[in-house]
């Protein structure tokens, strides 16, 4: 029974809400995609893929990287990172967010410690 029982909290755990975002009008050939769960520890925990997405520096006006911002029911905006790659056919973001959030989207920025979106929104959902 006990095993039962561990199991179960085990899968509740591993579940949770996944969004994906609609096409860009800024970059439209990107494909992305969230998943918000909840670790042992009662975080929050953000897994964002992120496919054929355009490096910011082709971008009109261009930028250095592309922030992910979360909207949460405590702080408000808040900065979770950035996607800094040259390489941007497939890539997975993942962090742990002490707040609960229903709402995420990426901003090019010129600069990646950055705390309130300036640069041009690329997506958005909520999840």
């Amino acid at each position: 029974m006990k095993l039962v029982i561990l199991a179960l909290i085990m899968f509740l755990c591993s579940c949770g809400s996944t969004s994906i975002f609609p096409i860009s009008r800024v970059a439209p050939s990107a494909e992305l995609s969230a998943k918000k769960s909840r670790d042992a520890h009662q975080n929050y925990v953000l897994e964002l893929t992120v496919k054929n997405l355009v490096t910011p520096d082709r971008l009109v006006p261009p930028g250095n990287n592309y922030s992910i911002w979360v909207v949460t029911n405590e702080m408000g905006v808040f900065n979770a990172g950035q996607l800094r790659t040259k390489k941007m056919k497939r890539v997975k973001f993942l962090t742990i967010i002490p707040y609960d959030f229903n709402e995420l989207f990426i901003t090019v920025e010129n600069a990646g410690n950055v705390t309130y979106p300036s640069g041009i929104e690329i997506a958005r959902t909520r999840i």
